[in-house]
């Protein structure tokens, strides 16, 4: 249940936007589909190339034709049509919402840190003024003892990789 929950929270903006194309699309395709059903039956037959026409002429005015569809004669049509769609949309919805469900309950939740160390913690490693530069006011000093390779990511030729390059290359065997 937890599993849905979260699921429909994250699709919450997505599900609005589903409602209204619901109601959009029954106002400009449904309305005219059925009433064009029932217009296209010539002497009890089914005709198709009469839908055919016939729907080119209520899709053109679709609130004309939802008001048609709502009279007496086309209501039933109208009605079988809609739920036909409506059932036919929700498993579309269902299927987006069981691709949503988030996968295990870890989902969204951030895997390590993103942080440099809280409370002065980094300076006992770390050097406030002088070293190799790592980030903003946080230098990996020379004089530590142990390994003090540094993994450069980027351009080589900016300045600050570049020098980072030359400086590291007499040190490294």
């Amino acid at each position: 249940m937890e599993k849905v929950l979260r699921g429909l929270k994250k699709i919450k903006g997505k599900l609005i936007v589903a409602a209204i194309l619901w109601i959009v699309i029954t106002i400009v395709f449904v309305a005219p589909l059925s009433v064009s059903i029932k217009e296209s039956y010539v002497n009890g037959n089914f005709e198709f190339a009469e839908l055919i026409t016939k729907f080119g002429t209520n899709i053109s005015n679709p609130f004309a034709t939802i008001g048609k569809a709502f009279s007496g004669d086309y209501i039933g049509t109208f009605w079988s049509v809609l739920w036909k769609f409506s059932l036919f949309y929700i498993l579309v919805m269902a299927l987006g919402l069981w691709k949503a469900m988030p996968k295990h309950e870890y989902d969204d939740i951030e895997h390590g840190s993103s942080d440099w160390c809280e409370n002065g913690e980094q300076y006992k490693v770390l050097s406030k003024n002088k070293g190799i530069l790592l980030a903003e006011k946080h230098y990996l000093p020379i004089t530590k003892r142990g390994n003090i390779n540094v993994l450069v990511v980027g351009r080589i030729w900016f300045s600050e990789n570049l020098l980072h390059m030359l400086y590291l290359m007499p040190t490294s065997y």
